[in-house]
C-alpha cells in the first residue's frame, strides 16, 4: 500500500505543476536484468554515482517503478541544479561547461538558465554538446546508515526521498 501511495504522489505532482526530478544511480551493474539495464540506459544512468534530471511525467514514473531498487530520486531545486551545472556540467571531449560557452549558445548565464530549466522553458538539449548526465563523487560521509540495499524510508539510500535529494547531491558534488 505504501509503495503505491508514493508513486501516486509523483503522478499528482506531474499533473499539478512542472517539476524536475533528479535521479541518482546508487548500485552497480552486476546481476542486472536486461530490461532494467535498458531502462537505466534510457534514463542516462550509465554507471554508479551518475545523476540525471527528467521531467515528472507518467512515462518516467513507470520507468522509476522498474528501477526503484537501483536508484534514488526526488524533486530538484534551482540552487542545486545551478551548482550541478557549475561544478559537474561537462561538454563533449570532457571539457568543463563554462558560463561564457553557455551565454554564447543560449543567451543565458548559469543563474538564468537554471531558473528557466526548473520552470520548464529550457532543456539540457538546448545547450549543444552538453552531456545529459552529471558524474558525481561518492557522498562525503557515506550513504545513510541502512546502506545501499534498503529503501530511504527504512533508513537506507534507495527510492524516493522528496526534497532531501538536494542534500545528497550537495554531498556528492
Amino acid at each position: 500500500m505504501k509503495k503505491a501511495k508514493r508513486f501516486l504522489v509523483l503522478k499528482n505532482l506531474a499533473r499539478s505543476k512542472m517539476v524536475k526530478v533528479a535521479l541518482i544511480r546508487i548500485r552497480g551493474e552486476i546481476g542486472l536484468d536486461k530490461q532494467i539495464k535498458r531502462t537505466l540506459k534510457l534514463l542516462h544512468l550509465y554507471k554508479k554515482h551518475v545523476c540525471s534530471i527528467v521531467d515528472n511525467t507518467d512515462d518516467y514514473v513507470g520507468m522509476l517503478k522498474k528501477v526503484k531498487d537501483y536508484i534514488t530520486w526526488g524533486e530538484l531545486d534551482k540552487d542545486t541544479f545551478k551548482l550541478l551545472l557549475e561544478k559537474r556540467g561537462k561538454l563533449m571531449k570532457k571539457q568543463q561547461l563554462e558560463e561564457k560557452y553557455l551565454k554564447e549558445k543560449t543567451g543565458f548565464n548559469v543563474e538564468q538558465f537554471a531558473s528557466e530549466f526548473i520552470s520548464g522553458k529550457q532543456d539540457l538539449k538546448n545547450v549543444p554538446g552538453l552531456k545529459q548526465f552529471f558524474r558525481l563523487m561518492p557522498p562525503k560521509g557515506g550513504f545513510e546508515r541502512g546502506g545501499i540495499k534498503k529503501s530511504f524510508a527504512m533508513g537506507g539510500a534507495l527510492g524516493y526521498r522528496k526534497e532531501k535529494i538536494n542534500e545528497l547531491i550537495k554531498k556528492m558534488i
